[in-house]
């Protein structure tokens, strides 16, 4: 999962080499932390958060499928 969303995450943005994802992990849910280089978030983000919301779905249906834990995609600044 954590190649997926970089791979994503590396064609949206201006910096890919400074994309990073690091999972925190509880009893119930898996966060991925996403850090991007400076000014690419709001590329990351996109008009009204649709690309955020796009990338949640597709890491939510894709960690699903695989029958793993709940995902959570945080963006950090």
């Amino acid at each position: 999962m954590k190649e997926f969303l970089e791979s994503m995450v590396k064609q949206i943005v201006d910096k890919p080499d400074e994309v990073k994802v690091e999972i925190l992990e509880s009893d119930s849910t898996k966060i991925f932390e996403l850090t991007v280089g400076e000014g690419d978030i709001g590329m990351v983000i996109g008009k009204r958060g649709k690309n955020v919301g796009a990338l949640r779905t597709l890491l939510s249906a894709a960690n699903a499928k695989t029958g793993d834990k709940r995902a959570i995609l945080e963006i950090i600044e």
